[in-house]
């Protein structure tokens, strides 16, 4: 990443880019000071951040490696961002109401922004005897099966799915498993809550 450390020093982000740029078209620094018409101890000190640079000797460096100043600089205010990574496995465990054993679900996103907008759960379900309740809740629900095959209900309507398929639905109109046909199942389950939703 052109930025991974948020202090960077300018003269540390223009280093590395520099170098980088140098390094990806082959060219060792006696190639670039030559052709930016500089001695190679001034582009060795701009790559190692030994030095603050003027603009003059910086657009040399930057025609000489084919760079423009703003692709220069394309990166280096950009805002740092923020993901979160859920490994395999590592989803916190929910008890969703009405569940029984056989039947569980990982919570794979605990970040909330000012409002809860969605919620992604990893649903395994292993105990093809279970009778499973009914759900009722705010909010669009997509589902899509990983393993195994299920006969889902949604109102008076029942859906056989099996690995690659979804489904999408209100999730104030009752749903719910039907039948699992192949255990284990594994399905993916987001449901997005609409504006009005707390």
């Amino acid at each position: 990443m052109a930025n991974d450390n948020p202090k960077l020093r300018i003269e540390q982000y223009i280093g590395m880019k520099v170098k980088r740029k140098r390094v990806e078209q082959g060219l060792k620094i006696i190639d670039v000071a030559r052709i930016a018409n500089l001695s190679q101890g001034m582009v060795s000190k701009i790559e190692n951040a030994q030095v603050s640079t003027s603009l003059d000797t910086l657009g040399r460096l930057c025609d000489a490696l084919g760079l423009t100043l703003a692709t220069l600089f394309s990166d280096y205010d950009r805002p740092e961002g923020s993901a979160q990574l859920v490994k395999a496995g590592e989803g916190m465990e929910v008890v969703r109401l009405g569940t029984e054993k056989g039947h569980r679900y990982e919570l794979l996103s605990y970040h909330r922004g000012k409002r809860k907008s969605y919620e992604p759960f990893l649903v395994i379900m292993d105990d093809a005897a279970e009778v499973f309740p009914t759900f009722s809740h705010p909010g669009q629900e997509f589902l899509y099966i990983l393993e195994g095959k299920i006969r889902y209900r949604h109102g008076n309507h029942i859906y056989t799915m099996e690995p690659g398929d979804s489904l999408s639905f209100d999730a104030e109109t009752p749903h719910g498993p039907e039948e699992l046909v192949e255990v284990p199942i594994q399905m993916l389950s987001v449901i997005n809550y609409d504006e009005s939703t707390d």
